[in-house]
């Protein structure tokens, strides 16, 4: 492992959101800069004023930075341009400062594909999303664009059908998810989030045996779901591996090396079980 150097040529990133105390992206990042030997700090903003910190991002030459809620939409006003698939998507979480011109991307949508991808082709697969928010969105737009066969599933209807509309999928309230057909389930609701570990957002007894279930919760990293997909032999994608990825497409895009993606698995797991 190298050692950390702080100097005047380290290169700064952050994540600004409010709140971020709980974000374990800082832990991620640096270990992966000590790794690669990359000459980066990288650290949690707590950010009310986005449009005065974008103008500091500028100022300092501060190169990169990780958007979390509440910042994910109301970040695009204030950038320079925005990438295609964060457009569609109608979010960013990911700023590149180019020489002073701010960039907007979302890597959300790449770290569930990348999780998804590791245990399963998405080309031609049936896929049900259950939930219709910000994630879903971008788990939506991912899917489509793999060529994966989407429905979308939800209890507020309003939220699913425009969404549903948006993708030009079929909408379905969860209470028809059992009578659905699917070759992957992805839950992109807070349902079964610590504290309230037991919840599920379908009932066990509904899901098929042999398909791919993937959660984007990761504090349980196991939740009630994955475990009850487990028992009915299905093949499991937990959170970690959404947020992971997403951190390794940033890493990434901000340096230009190869992330070190197991590593970083490891130190976030290592910081969710302390």
């Amino acid at each position: 492992m190298n050692p950390i150097q702080i100097n005047s040529k380290t290169i700064l990133y952050g994540v600004i959101g409010d709140p971020v105390s709980h974000s374990l992206s800082p832990v991620m990042h640096n270990r992966a800069f000590q790794e690669t030997g990359y000459n980066g700090a990288y650290l949690a903003f707590q950010v009310k004023d986005l449009a005065a910190t974008l103008t500091g991002m500028r100022a300092l030459g501060i190169k990169g930075f990780s958007v979390t809620i509440p910042h994910k939409i109301t970040v695009m006003k204030h950038l320079d341009y925005i990438d295609e698939m964060a457009l569609k998507i109608g979010a960013v979480n990911t700023v590149v400062n180019a020489d002073g011109r701010l960039g907007g991307y979302n890597t959300d949508c790449l770290g569930a594909i990348n999780a998804l991808l590791q245990k399963t082709p998405i080309q031609g697969k049936k896929v049900v999303l259950l939930g219709a928010g910000g994630a879903g969105r971008a788990i939506g737009h991912g899917i489509l664009a793999q060529g994966g066969h989407l429905t979308i599933a939800n209890i507020l209807e309003d939220e699913g059908r425009n969404l549903a509309a948006e993708l030009g999928v079929k909408y379905y309230h969860l209470s028809e998810f059992p009578s659905l057909d699917y070759d992957i389930l992805i839950n992109s609701t807070p349902v079964g989030m610590s504290p309230d570990t037991e919840a599920m957002p379908v009932k066990a007894e509904d899901l098929k045996p042999d398909k791919v279930v993937m959660d984007i919760i990761y504090n349980p990293l196991k939740t009630k779901l994955l475990a009850q997909a487990e028992k009915k032999g299905c093949r499991v994608v937990d959170g970690v591996a959404m947020f992971v990825y997403q951190g390794v497409a940033q890493f990434e895009m901000w340096t230009g090396l190869k992330a070190p993606s197991e590593l970083m698995r490891e130190v976030v797991l290592g910081a969710l079980n302390k």
